[in-house]
């Protein structure tokens, strides 16, 4: 069951030892969650970090009485309201199940101890905060400085996997446009792939 999950582990630190492993794994809780559930919810605090064994998951605000999209995550990478996760604060955001999901779990009490005990640990903390502090400047970047049709574009080019397992109306919101501006947008993009 655990075998994706230490994959990603020996990718980001190849160095990990098998007692280093054992003392992980020892630690891991699963979850199942089925689509439509919520991982984190606003307003509570993230008390885990989430590997993706199987599924699709989504990071999204409420604002305006609106779902806006910033992210998603497919089987085989970590998730978690990282912010609420690192201070135990309340989360300002929300994490949803877009499909049926199970969870490799680790508590922020199982990760505190383990990087205490094992600085292998720490240096792979690191580099999830890298990866996520990098998504977030990618998606910043990419509403402010590219238009509907290139950051749709690079949507498909960098993340195929939204293109064919998300709701068109929650990549509309993940791109900054409406579901309306998007259907136009893909038939403008069918119109000149059919030209060229």
């Amino acid at each position: 069951m655990f075998e994706s999950v230490r994959a990603y582990y020996q990718k980001l630190i190849p160095q990990l030892q098998d007692h280093e492993w054992s003392a992980i794994e020892s630690r891991f809780t699963v979850q199942h969650l089925k689509k439509g559930e919520l991982l984190t919810r606003q307003g509570e605090i993230c008390r885990q970090v989430s590997f993706i064994n199987k599924g699709l998951l989504r990071f999204f605000y409420n604002v305006d009485g609106r779902s806006v999209s910033i992210g998603f995550m497919p089987e085989g990478e970590y998730i978690a309201q990282y912010d609420s996760f690192l201070v135990q604060a309340p989360s300002k955001g929300n994490i949803d199940v877009l499909e049926d999901a199970e969870l490799v779990n680790l508590s922020y009490t199982d990760v505190q101890e383990l990087y205490a005990a094992y600085p292998v640990f720490q240096v792979f903390g690191r580099k999830i905060a890298e990866m996520l502090f990098m998504m977030v400047v990618s998606q910043t970047t990419s509403l402010l400085t590219l238009s509907p049709e290139e950051r749709y574009l690079a949507v498909a080019e960098e993340e195929p996997y939204i293109i064919r397992r998300v709701p068109q109306y929650l990549i509309a919101s993940y791109i900054g446009i409406t579901p309306e501006h998007l259907s136009r947008l893909r038939r403008k993009l069918a119109r000149k792939a059919g030209v060229a």
